[in-house]
């Protein structure tokens, strides 16, 4: 069925012609979405409380990795499908159709801007606190959003060489801070960071990190991580909760390592509950408080994997306890294209503080 639905382009729009609108159509009969409007009001959805005050849905679009011409539709597709939560980052080179295909989807007046969460994240080579206003800009303009619901900083990396991290992320939070004074951003907070990291962080903010987002799934649960940041008031985002399948030859990664995917526990689990492995992760994730972001471009996934909200399921605690049992934890993102002979992290162990 993925092979047969059309992938289509939303690029420069800023209003839905009868074409556009007859496209978008085929993919939501595609998706089984039924309401007069052509949209699913996934409602409520649940949500968290960020330390800014603001609320950020628990299940979001993830876009790393969409390629150009796919991820607008998908990102159409999401929204019409229900979800509230779209995540973006410069360095996936993609924002600009991200954004039109935003535009795209409000034109139609359905979808309020307020109503959508929008996260974009500083890329390491604008870490100087110089460069950080055009840097969030940029975002901004390419997403064209007029203000950014999430900036976070994306590694606690620059690419300078070196005994410290330069220029330091405390310098670069201060500038990340002043871009909340004017406006362009309501809450700000980092990803792949530490508790050793955050703490440091933390303790010469102005303004607190709210939000960390991370690898996390039952083969990287991350618990005492994200048992730390609760207890601090800091939310943490789940990226890479299916185990990140596709990423292996992006970053290197041997294509054999096992992926809770095809966990057979995780598959047993999904038959008691008549449901695919994939939900099970994604309603895991939802289940321990995390808000988590699937990615996909197929637009039966983008609306099965927000099926973990409607209808009332969940796993039974017994169910979470084999989940959280699961033997295997490795990172499947581990960060190793940042270790460096020459500082400032010559291993894994000095990125991730192990």
């Amino acid at each position: 069925m993925a092979n047969t639905v059309p992938i289509h382009d939303f690029s420069n729009v800023t209003e839905l012609n009868e074409e556009q609108k007859r496209q978008l159509s085929e993919l939501e009969r595609a998706q089984g979405v039924a309401s007069d409007a052509g949209y699913r009001i996934v409602a409520p959805q649940p949500t968290a409380k960020l330390l800014s005050g603001y609320t950020i849905p628990l299940v979001g679009l993830g876009t790393w990795k969409s390629a150009k011409g796919e991820v607008g539709a998908a990102v159409a597709t999401a929204l019409r499908a229900g979800y509230r939560h779209i995540d973006c980052a410069r360095i996936y080179q993609n924002e600009h159709e991200v954004g039109e295909a935003l535009a795209a989807v409000l034109a139609e007046g359905v979808v309020k801007r307020e109503e959508v969460f929008i996260t974009s994240k500083l890329w390491n080579t604008d870490h100087d606190p110089a460069r950080v206003e055009a840097a969030c800009r940029k975002s901004m303009e390419d997403l064209r959003v007029s203000y950014l619901d999430l900036y976070l900083m994306h590694w606690p990396v620059t690419g300078t060489p070196g005994p410290e991290v330069q220029p330091p992320l405390a310098d670069t939070w201060a500038a990340m801070e002043q871009r909340v004074d004017k406006g362009l951003v309501r809450t700000i907070g980092v990803s792949n960071f530490s508790a050793k990291k955050l703490e440091a962080l933390m303790a010469r903010a102005r303004i607190q990190p709210a939000v960390n987002q991370v690898e996390a799934h039952p083969y990287w649960r991350n618990e005492e991580l994200r048992s730390w940041c609760a207890a601090r008031g800091v939310h943490l985002t789940a990226y890479s909760p299916l185990g990140s399948p596709d990423s292996a030859a992006v970053i290197g990664r041997a294509a054999d390592v096992p992926s809770p995917l095809k966990d057979e526990t995780v598959a047993a689990v999904a038959a008691e509950l008549g449901k695919s492995p994939a939900q099970v992760l994604i309603r895991w994730a939802v289940q321990r408080g995390t808000s988590v972001l699937p990615k996909s471009v197929n637009p039966q996934r983008i609306a099965a994997n927000l099926e973990v909200l409607v209808g009332g399921w969940q796993l039974a605690p017994e169910q979470v306890a084999r989940l959280d049992a699961l033997p295997v934890q490795r990172r499947m993102v581990d960060g190793s294209f940042w270790v460096d002979a020459r500082g400032p992290y010559r291993s894994t162990a000095e990125l991730w503080d192990e």
